[in-house]
């Protein structure tokens, strides 16, 4: 019996310029019409992929579903950083970075890294700095405090370090728009370098190089990267250099085994998982697989992690917790833990993370309610705006951009969270839904003199505002997006790869579209249905989880669960339809549980089956 079944016929029929609802499926509990990811075209060229390439069937379709081609399939298959990292130096300024951070090198000049208070800044500091101290170089890591400094470079501390004695100052994840700072270090006598990714107009900051996929005269097209990315063709290009002049010390240096912090960086920064970036993401797991970072084995093991590690691990649940310290604690933690070779204190600041974490989760929760509150009272059920925006003044800046994330997926429009110091400052974050360009439209709103300062990419962005111009920002923010936010949200759909039973469902067929991954950011996970299975079971699990197990008509099952999804219109549905037949939609993985793995589906959506 053939458990995969198409959505769309394989014979030749004219396409429709609407595609059929996905078993009809027009308007499910999650609000969403339901439609076959591969159009005819895509079929045929998967049709092909398995043919010429013995590539099976599912996989096949995923990749065709996502665009990969009949020629590019292999090499998908089996990205490599060899294959995929371009000439480093056809970076802007990269081989400038090089030359100076050589020179700091020849002249063992102090070099301060000032990196982001995230993951990626964390990750970015950590790279540099342990390249640095390979060559024996004394270096800095300074993060700047969320509260007190904000993002990016700010004139005091980078006088601060050069008083401290750096020759030599390298910002990571960002420096590309901080030109009162940079300036500052121009009148000090000391060169900066700029490693970066974030977006940024025409005009550049005054330093020595900017090394920025992003900006306008960079023809490298590695604008996907993030700031991590960035840094390690940098050192790529540098070891090559310190090679070439004869350091004896290059040649112990192993910069594939530090794959797993770019790894990191680059599931955390959701950055698109095409190119370069899956040869990261696929490489640095193998490398995080062998736990030979102290700090990230450590972060594993307090996490309680259960099976390989998978972008899951690295997105869930050790994401969150480096972020914890830049949110509300030590914005340094997650540096030094990726930075450190001793497993003692490596478990130490582990546990610190931890606690913040479980601190941080707590905070969110009691935010949260205010903001959904917020909301349902100012955009009724969200219907009414192009953009939310939600502001108090009891609010944590540090976890704004959580508060905007939740807020984004559960209205479904772009979403900031702004929270205002008693002297009337605000700092917030935007979370961006799909097709919408949030950094660009902050940037305008900074032209606009309604931000002190703002930027980001097109998913996300940060800005700071004063009181007095929130009612003038909300409304420029409604104006710039209501044409194209309400074109986004009429279309809303959830693409389908195919339909399953649940007897189809196994570990053979996750083990096979793994090969196929990893998935994330541009390089979506396969959506699957269950089509007309009953729900045999359902139940509040944890504080907001709901568990499901679906039975098809020969008794076979395959339990689910949906996540977050108490008090939502999914999440009802499955509490109140035990019995009844579903359309289940969702993601099949694999649930690692005392030694022993099962199949578990991921359910993003349902409706009820005629």
């Amino acid at each position: 019996m053939n458990t995969f079944t198409s959505a769309i016929s394989t014979t030749t029929q004219p396409v429709d310029p609407v595609p059929r609802a996905f078993l009809g499926v027009e308007k499910s509990a999650g609000d969403q019409r339901w439609i076959s990811r591969l159009d005819q075209a895509a079929q045929n060229r998967a049709l092909a992929i398995t043919q010429i390439h013995a590539i099976p069937e599912l996989v096949a379709r995923v990749l065709a579903g996502r665009g990969v081609t009949l020629d590019d399939a292999p090499a998908f298959l089996d990205p490599t950083i060899r294959s995929l990292m371009p000439e480093p130096y056809s970076l802007t300024d990269c081989e400038k970075a090089v030359n100076r951070i050589a020179e700091a090198i020849a002249k063992r000049q102090k070099v301060a890294i000032f990196g982001d208070y995230d993951v990626d800044g964390a990750a970015s500091s950590a790279l540099l700095y342990r390249f640095l101290r390979h060559f024996d170089v004394e270096a800095e890591i300074y993060i700047p405090d969320r509260i007190f400094e904000g993002y990016g470079p700010n004139p005091t501390a980078i006088r601060q370090l050069i008083t401290n004695g750096a020759g030599l100052i390298v910002t990571v994840d960002c420096g590309s728009t901080s030109f009162d700072a940079l300036a500052a270090a121009t009148e000090e006598g000391c060169d900066v370098v700029v490693i970066d990714h974030h977006q940024l107009g025409q005009e550049l900051p005054p330093c020595h190089a900017l090394v920025n996929p992003n900006r306008e005269d960079d023809l490298s097209g590695q604008g996907h990267l993030c700031a991590a990315g960035v840094v390690f063709m940098v050192l790529v290009a540098a070891a090559r250099h310190m090679r070439k002049i004869g350091d004896p010390r290059a040649k112990s240096l192993d910069l594939l085994a530090w794959l797993d912090i770019v790894a990191l960086a680059t599931v955390c920064d959701v950055v698109p998982l095409k190119g370069l970036n899956r040869a990261y993401v696929v490489k640095g797991l193998l490398a995080a697989r062998h736990m030979g970072n102290a700090g990230l084995a450590a972060l594993f093991r307090k996490a309680g992690l259960g099976g390989p590690v998978t972008p899951y691990h690295f997105g869930f649940l050790i994401g969150p917790r480096i972020n914890a310290g830049g949110r509300i604690g030590d914005a340094a933690l997650g540096s030094r833990l990726l930075t450190i070779e001793d497993t003692i204190e490596a478990e130490e600041i582990a546990a610190r993370l931890d606690d913040l974490n479980k601190e941080r989760q707590a905070m969110e929760a009691a935010m949260l309610a205010e903001a959904e509150a917020e909301v349902l009272a100012e955009y009724g059920n969200g219907e009414g705006a192009s953009v939310i925006v939600t502001a108090r003044e009891s609010w944590h800046p540090g976890i704004v951009g959580l508060i905007a994330a939740r807020i984004k997926e559960k209205f479904k429009r772009p979403a900031f969270a702004i929270a205002f110091d008693p002297s009337g400052k605000g700092t917030g974050s935007g979370r961006s839904i799909n097709g919408f360009d949030m950094g660009r439209m902050v940037r305008a709103a900074v032209e606009q003199g309604m931000l002190v300062k703002g930027g980001g990419h097109a998913m996300a962005a940060g800005l700071t505002v004063e009181r007095a111009n929130l009612g003038r920002l909300r409304a420029f923010f409604e104006e710039t997006a209501e044409d194209s936010v309400s074109t986004l949200v009429a279309n809303h759909v959830l693409k389908i790869d195919g339909a399953l039973s649940a007897s189809g469902a196994t570990l053979e067929l996750y083990d096979q579209l793994e090969q196929a991954g990893p998935y994330g950011s541009g390089h979506a996970q396969p959506v699957f249905a269950i089509p007309a299975h009953r729900l045999k079971d359902s139940r509040l699990v944890g504080t907001a989880h709901v568990k499901i197990t679906l039975e098809a008509a020969d008794g076979s099952r395959i339990d689910g669960i949906a996540f977050r999804a108490a008090d939502t219109p999914l999440g009802n549905l499955l509490l109140n339809s035990r019995g009844s037949q579903l359309h289940v939609a969702g993601c099949i993985g694999a649930d690692h549980w005392q030694g022993s793995r099962r199949i578990q589906l991921r359910v993003l959506d349902a409706a009820k089956a005629p």
